[in-house]
Order: C-alpha cells, then structure tokens, then sequence
C-alpha cells in the first residue's frame, strides 16, 4: 500500500464567486437594504447596507471626479474608522488599486511605500497614537504647505498628486475626505456603472506590503477574485447568517481586518461592528457586550489581554458564538480560555499568509474542541497545499516540512518585482510560505514553525511553539515566546521571555524545575528573562527577531557564520 502524503485540496461543491467585488456588493446592498451593514462606535456611526451603498457610491464618483482612472494606485494610511471601510469599497467600484500602508510607519517607510506603486493619491488620517501623520507627510513633501489643494508636485513624492486628509480641519494643500462625499450626479453615477461593467475579477484591487525581517517590504498584490472569495469561506467556515454581528478590533490595513472581518461579513449580510481606532481591551469587551456581537476576531495576545483585563468578569459575552484566533500560533491553553469564559465555543482557528488572501487552512466550528486548540484545521474550499522537504519532495503524512499553497488565493506577485514573485511563487504556481508544517493522516494541519526560527541545538530539531505549549501550563505564566541564541558548544540554545500574570512572581529556577523530568532535557530554555511585553507590529505578531538581536546584544553573542 502506498504511504499517506503530505498533499490536500478543498474539492467543494461550493462554486468560487466568479464576480468583481463591486457587483457582488451590490448585490447584497440590495438584498439586505435594510439591515444594519456597519456600526463604528467611536465614530458614533450607524449605516444600514443601502446607506453604506450610497456613501460607497459617493466616494467613488468623489474619487473619479478627481481624475484618477482604473488601475490607478491609492494609498490609505489610518487605524480602523468609518473613511477606511468606504475606501475599502468604493476604490474596488471605481477600479482603483487601494493601497494598505501600515499604520505604524514612519517617514522613510512612508516615502517607500508611495513610491515603490507610484501612488497617485495618499488618504490619511491626522493623526494616530504616537504617529503624526500630517507632519510626516509634510517633512517628505513640503510643497504642501505653498499650494492649493490639487494636482502635487513632491520632489520625493513625484507620482503623488491629490492627498486626502480625514476630519474637519483644512490643512494647505490636502482635500477633505467630506468633501469627495457630495451627491454625485447622474451622469457620474452612469460613468461608475460603466467601468463596474469593464471590470474584471481578475484585476489588482489590493496592494499589502508584508514585513520582512530583512531588506525593504514587498507590496504582494491581490485581486477581486482573491480576497472576494477568501472572505466569503471564510464566512462560510463560521456559518455567519445576516443576524451576525462581528466585532472587528484588528487593523483593517492588513488582511485580518479588511478580508476575515469587512468581507466576511460583506459576503453574508452581517454587520461589521468596529470598536476603536486600535485595538483596546476595555473598548473591545465594552462593544462586545453592549452591541450584542455573535463574533469576535483577534490574534492570541488579544484574547489574553481581554481575559486578564481586571473588570473581564463584568461583561456579558453570552451573545458570543464564533469568531477566529489567527495571526500568530494559538496557545492551546488560550483557546480552552476563550472557549470557557468567553462563550466562544464556535471559535475558530485560521492559518495562512497575506500572499495567499490571507487563508488556506481554517478549523470548522463543529470540529472537536481538541482539534481546535491543537491545529490550523482543514483545507479551504478550491485551495490545494502540500508540505515539502528541503528538495522539494512531497513528505509522508506527519513529516515535518515546508508548506506550500496553490489555487485561486495566490496573489498576483510582489508589484513591480519579478525577481521576489519568483522566488515565492514556483513555476508551477506554488506558493512557499516559509511556514514548517506536518500534515496528519484525517487532513488537520499543524503549524510547527517558521523555518528560520527552527532551532538547532547539538544536532536536535527543535520547534520554539512546542516548548511554548509546555511552559504556557505553568499557573503563573501568562505569556511566553522562545527564540534561539547562538552557542559556541551546540551551535544554538534555547531562551525564553515570560510575561507572569499579574501580581505573580517566579524565578528562573522555578521554571526549569517545572520543565525538568517533563520535557527532554535540551528543549528546556537556558536563558530566562521575566519581561512585561513583547515586541509587536501593529497586526499583533511578536518580532522574535528582535528578542534574538536584544539577547545577543545583552550576552555579547556573536554568530557562528562558519556552521
């Protein structure tokens, strides 16, 4: 009999939407005009789906009337607010490629970013946080400051000519947002039309810069097709209904918020409910609660803030059904959390990566709670994957390996970089995601680990999440992320940083004697530090890169470049 491999596909009788975004959003705005499409809460705003069409329908017009024509770049730079959702729509109905620019970035970042797409108008927020947005843009494009609002000429910037700033304050050189917002005309109405005709699903819609460890972003570009029907399986995994509400504290400028949330919803009549501009604990159980959600995203770090936030247990979550834990591994005592004391007990798990729109693998909500909290679950519809050796062998069932995906989720490739697409994307269309995975024999996956950050210590494999799981067991660890340092003797050793739980307080002997005799004796972290936080980017992912870089910093280690 041959041996099980490491190869699944989602054969579904479910067809792909076969639709540009724009005409399927129609449709729905149509079907379901009456119910609630959108909540905003710190914007004090309330949209129901034929009032989110018309907005949609002015920003639109607002956005062609400017001049700016099909395939056009358009770059957003803002937290989560009601402008956001619009953009994210009427760009698609005007066929313009909305360009997601990190919350978190700074100047030089920003000037990249515009430049690397020939952006050729920039909306904005003021400001954010820490971040001053308009005092960034104005230091990369002073000419701002001499002309009237219009057509640009930045020497840094020079595909930049309208900037579009959000709030009622005028700013030298900026439009306002409002302003794109007037009634549009018949006439404008029929030229929108018009082009939703010419497009097709096939299009870029969507630029995301992924951040890499090393060298400059790469903007992975995405259709209609895409991201339209990721967020509809993604739904589907949930089983939203239009009486679903879902609450949406994960940023919109990456896929979390923009696909798993606004599409999801958009795809299933639900209501996307936003709770702030970025994500806070309180605001996020406050919304919850008062808003009645069925469904609630975030990334683990998330959850563990809400179930460790002091006035947690005044909040009523028994509307809560469903919702996904994503964007990092999810620790299993995490999960059995959320499940227990947040009523999530449809909750779902997704894995999968911006190239790929984001989702290939999601758990179902009626899959063994076992299966939930130790795998990535099961394949999505009309998506194949395989994991791989390092020559690119198909690995027996249970064998650690790179996994790759292929299907209609794969992006277009890295825009304006063919070299990059071609290491990412194979010639026979598979996409490599960097990502060590074991595929066992009913079809679950379980992510083990990024490949770089696989440690190899005296010879043996190790995966960091494995020692994660063990020392999240411990009663007084709240949090805790293992890297590998360099090792004169064994090439690499383990280190730990452990967040305790408030009001707690433990040594590093105390965790070693927890390890010993439980877990093999070269898995257990030779380097301990107690810590209050992680390093995050903005979408909530630890950069464990930089807890590698401040450790070797602080022990003086230096890397073995001959190994």
């Amino acid at each position: 009999m041959t041996e099980a491999i490491s190869y699944v596909h989602g054969a579904s009788a479910q067809a792909l939407i076969g639709q540009t975004i724009g005409s399927y959003f129609d449709e729905v705005c149509a079907r379901h005009a009456a119910r609630e499409a959108l909540v905003v809460t710190h914007q004090k705003t309330r949209l129901t789906y034929a009032e989110l069409h018309d907005k949609v329908d002015q920003l639109a017009c607002g956005l062609m009337r400017l001049g700016l024509k099909r395939g056009e770049r358009i770059g957003i730079w803002s937290q989560n607010n009601l402008e956001w959702v619009l953009t994210q729509f009427a760009t698609a109905k005007a066929g313009l490629v909305m360009v997601n620019i990190n919350p978190a970035y700074r100047r030089a970042e920003l000037e990249y970013a515009l430049n690397k797409v020939d952006c050729r108008a920039l909306i904005l927020a003021p400001v954010f946080k820490s971040s001053n947005y308009l005092e960034m843009l104005g230091d990369l494009a002073p000419e701002l400051a001499t002309q009237a609002p219009g057509p640009l000429r930045a020497a840094r910037l020079p595909a930049l000519q309208y900037v579009i700033r959000m709030g009622s304050e005028k700013t030298p050189g900026m439009l306002n947002f409002d302003s794109l917002l007037a009634p549009p005309a018949a006439d404008e109405l029929a030229a929108l039309e018009k082009i939703g005709s010419e497009l097709q699903f096939d299009d870029p819609i969507n630029i995301q810069f992924t951040s890499g460890t090393t060298g400059t972003p790469k903007g992975a570009t995405l259709t209609h097709h895409n991201i339209l029907n990721n967020g509809f399986f993604i739904g589907e995994a949930m089983r939203l209904t239009p009486d679903d509400r879902l609450c949406i504290p994960v940023p919109l400028y990456h896929c979390f918020g923009m696909v798993l949330g606004n599409l999801a919803c958009i795809t299933h009549g639900s209501t996307m409910v936003h709770p702030a501009g970025g994500f806070d604990p309180l605001a996020t159980l406050q919304v919850v609660a008062a808003e009645r959600c069925t469904a609630l995203h975030g990334v683990p770090t998330m959850f563990i803030a809400m179930l460790d936030h002091p006035q947690f247990s005044g909040f009523d979550l028994s509307a809560l059904r469903t919702g996904i834990m994503a964007g990092s591994p999810c620790p299993v005592e995490v999960m059995k959390r959320v499940v227990d004391r947040m009523n999530m007990r449809e909750v779902t798990i997704a894995y999968g990566m911006t190239e790929t729109s984001p989702v290939s693998f999601q758990s179902s909500t009626d899959d063994p709670l076992d299966r939930r909290v130790s795998t990535v679950g099961r394949i999505q519809p009309h998506v194949e994957v395989k994991v791989v050796d390092a020559e690119g062998r198909i690995v027996p069932r249970g064998t650690p390996g790179e996994l790759l995906t292929r299907g209609y989720s794969v992006m277009l490739g890295y825009w304006n970089d063919p070299e990059r697409t071609a290491e990412a994307i194979d010639g026979a269309g598979w996409m490599h995601t960097g990502d060590m995975a074991t595929i066992d024999a009913e079809g679950y996956c379980n992510i083990v680990g990024r490949i770089k950050d696989m440690i190899i210590r005296g010879g043996e494999n190790i995966y960091p999440r494995e020692v994660e799981e063990y020392l999240f067991r411990h009663p007084k660890v709240q949090d805790v992320q293992v890297v590998g340092l360099p090792d004169r003797k064994y090439g690499e050793e383990l280190c730990a940083w452990i967040v305790l739980r408030e009001g707690q307080k433990a040594t590093e002997d105390d965790i070693r004697d927890f390890c010993n005799g439980q877990i093999a004796h070269y898995k257990i972290p030779k380097y301990i530090r107690f810590v209050d936080e992680f390093p995050m980017t903005v979408t909530g992912k630890v950069q464990k890169y930089l807890i590698r870089q401040k450790m070797k910093d602080e022990l003086a280690l230096v890397e073995d470049k001959t190994a």
